[in-house]
């Protein structure tokens, strides 16, 4: 058996394809797990959300801010961006069960050792309190509050994170960091408007994973998010999205039984974007 860990999809469906072939990729022996932004950008969304839903059990997915700006459009609560390419999932014939499997997966996983999250961890947080957050949040999107939830999720505050944070402002928040996250200063203050990578960062602000005495420092992360990151040479910390929407790659970490140390694969993919 083989475990896979894979960066943004982001309707990138052939790239995904041609991944899992390269690796020989089975389902019913080995493991897929998918760091959030399955969707848009891309030309195939349908294809990926029906492609991983008919690998059943053997794939799990964190959820990324395109996978909520998909149920949030479909919702009512967002406006279709001019980037975006989600038509064929809201006209598909089996939208609902598509979408109801999205609703399925989880904000954070820690299986295989690894932490998995879509953008990042702040660093208040240890791993069950991630756990527990990522789970409040969860069982909102599944349940029957979800509507106004998606409503009023969206939002840059608070960007604080305290654990008296209650209702929506607690929700929004811990979303946010979960699927939004690239830079926050020593105290968790989030920063949301800077793209670039960690040369760029703002003053007072650090790369999240970079914050001295993070509360998960013991504990190997797997994240994708952030494509303009670059190399990140670290053995505790999976950096797997390289801009596979714009002409990068998409990226997966392999472990097997035979192996001591994880093993990086790239597919090298077409340009669907335009980088901003």
């Amino acid at each position: 058996m083989a475990v896979y860990w894979v960066g943004d999809i982001q309707g990138c469906d052939a790239p995904l394809g041609q991944l899992l072939d390269q690796v020989g990729f089975s389902a019913s022996r080995d493991r897929l797990f998918v760091l959030g932004d399955l969707v848009n950008r891309g030309p195939d969304s349908l294809a990926v959300l029906r492609r991983l839903k008919k690998m059943g059990t053997s794939v799990r997915c964190v959820l990324g801010n395109h996978d909520l700006h998909l149920l949030a459009l479909n919702a009512g609560a967002r406006k279709p961006s001019r980037t975006d390419t989600l038509n064929d999932i809201l006209n598909a014939p089996d939208k609902v069960s598509l979408l109801h499997w999205l609703c399925q997966q989880s904000l954070a996983i820690y299986d295989e050792e690894v932490l998995m999250v879509h953008a990042g961890v702040l660093p208040q947080w240890n791993l069950c309190e991630t756990l527990a957050l990522a789970h409040e949040v969860e069982e909102i999107l599944r349940g029957p509050d979800a509507h106004d939830f998606l409503m009023q999720m969206y939002g840059n505050e608070p960007a604080q994170w305290t654990p008296q944070l209650s209702g929506i402002d607690r929700w929004r928040c811990a979303l946010n960091a979960f699927t939004r996250l690239r830079f926050c200063s020593l105290s968790g203050h989030m920063e949301f408007e800077t793209k670039e990578g960690s040369a760029k960062a703002p003053q007072g602000y650090l790369p999240w994973f970079e914050v001295p005495d993070r509360q998960t420092a013991a504990i190997t992360v797997a994240f994708g998010h952030w494509s303009t990151l670059g190399s990140v040479n670290r053995t505790d910390v999976w950096a797997l999205d390289t801009g596979c929407v714009w002409g990068g790659c998409l990226t997966a970490m392999q472990r097997n039984h035979l192996q001591d140390v994880p093993q990086r694969i790239e597919v090298k993919c077409p340009s669907y974007q335009t980088p901003f």
